[in-house]
């Protein structure tokens, strides 16, 4: 079976090694892939930004199956056009992925069809914004309405802070986009978790919950990420809980979309507050979480590409996923200045040492392989460390040893993953 995997970070990493540890003999491509995905697949360079262009490869190389891995192609209707080309693939219809492209859309939803989040308001401009903050009490969280990988939310404690992230978003358009619309919403209070299900509209299957760190620094400060870490199972996450989850908030989402008539086919991604009063939906994500890849699959017993056919397939009743009772770590190493401005090029040591008598697996995110060999940095997010083990507090312990004996210049990473709710 001939695979291509689309995308270039830690969760891209973490899909292509669980295919290749479930089916050793099939042939699997990266696109474009980065320096650890090319020890474990073919990495191909070009045409990642142009869907007509993957879908030319892929009928090329006699593909067997697409897997979408960032959210990017999705919204840009990747898998309407593999459809009519009668190419297999892996993710959700353009429509599908507007719950991710476009938070109004996704709150939208959430309030038509009876979804537990918190209240919201739209906004087209900094003045409006502004005439809406100061009727609204502090904290309260801005969320930009299009795509901005994992950075385009904000909870302000004052209006200082609030008028700060709009002017980035107005003024300085920090986004790259015409979108205009900005999303104001009370701040809820809580443990945030993140709790996936693959589905194909008529049913799902839920994926083992994880808990997300967002925030830059220890103790949950700083700037948001694209993630800074993760653990599963959290704790906060109990059988009252799932049961509250399934029959409140996934349920009447799938019947929303059957509603809305949107062909869902992959994986729909929860980010939940528990709070006292039960669990609050913060956002959806339409493909596969990052970090939460990282921790979700080294715990997945059952074959990950025959669950993702099965979606395809429209066969998913059929599906029951076995899980290790184990806990799993990931803690991921960011180029100083993340998630502001970083330098690339540097040079990343101690992989090999890292891994010597550990049940340690590395995910590599913004890395390159050079010619001699050598690992340099890429990208803000270079590398994730997750281990697995029986005690949530030797996995953590495996996971910074590791950690530590890495080396980069710049390296920077958070000692809480897993110490506190």
């Amino acid at each position: 079976m001939k695979i291509l995997v689309l995308g270039s970070g830690g969760r891209e990493h973490a899909i292509v090694w669980k295919m290749k540890k479930d089916n050793g003999r099939d042939r699997v491509f990266a696109l474009p892939g980065n320096g650890g995905i090319s020890e474990d697949a073919e990495c191909l360079t070009d045409g990642f930004s142009d869907p007509e262009e993957v879908a030319r490869i892929a009928s090329h190389l006699n593909i067997d199956l697409t897997v979408v891995g960032p959210e990017v192609p999705l919204s840009e209707g990747i898998t309407d056009l593999f459809n009519r080309k009668g190419l297999k693939i892996f993710g959700p219809c353009r429509k599908g992925s507007a719950l991710e492209s476009s938070k109004l859309f996704a709150k939208e939803f959430m309030k038509k069809y009876g979804i537990p989040t918190a209240d919201f308001i739209a906004v087209n401009s900094i003045e409006e914004a502004v005439s809406v903050l100061e009727k609204r009490e502090f904290p309260c969280v801005i969320k930009y309405d299009g795509l901005a990988a994992g950075k385009g939310v904000q909870v302000s404690e004052d209006m200082k802070q609030a008028k700060e992230f709009l002017c980035k978003i107005y003024d300085y358009n920090i986004f790259g986009s015409e979108n205009r619309t900005v999303v104001i919403e009370d701040c809820l209070k809580g443990t945030e978790m993140s709790y996936l299900v693959f589905t194909d509209t008529e049913g799902f299957v839920p994926m083992v919950p994880a808990k997300d760190y967002k925030r830059v620094f220890d103790g949950d400060i700083g700037p948001n990420t694209g993630g800074m870490g993760c653990y599963s199972p959290p704790p906060v996450f109990t059988p009252e809980i799932e049961k509250h989850i399934k029959e409140r908030v996934v349920v009447p989402t799938l019947k929303g979309l059957q509603r809305e008539n949107i062909d869902y086919r992959g994986v729909l991604y929860f980010g939940f507050m528990i709070t006292e009063q039960g669990p609050f939906v913060l956002e959806y994500n339409v493909r596969f979480g990052d970090p939460e890849t990282q921790v979700i699959l080294p715990r997945m017993e059952s074959n990950l590409t025959e669950i993702m056919e099965a979606v395809i397939e429209r066969s998913l009743n059929k599906v029951k996923i076995r899980w290790s009772d184990k806990k799993s770590v990931c803690v991921i190493l960011a180029s100083g200045g993340y998630p502001g401005e970083y330098e690339k090029g540097k040079e990343i040591k101690g992989l090999n040492e890292a891994v010597k008598n550990e049940d340690v697996t590395l995910f590599h995110a913004g890395t390159i392989k050079k010619e001699d060999g050598r690992f340099m940095t890429s990208g803000g997010r270079v590398l994730g460390i997750t281990t697995v083990d029986g005690s949530l507090t030797k996995a953590r312990e495996k996971v910074y040893r590791a950690a530590d004996i890495i080396e980069f210049e710049g390296k920077h990473y958070r000692k809480d993953i897993g110490d506190f709710q």
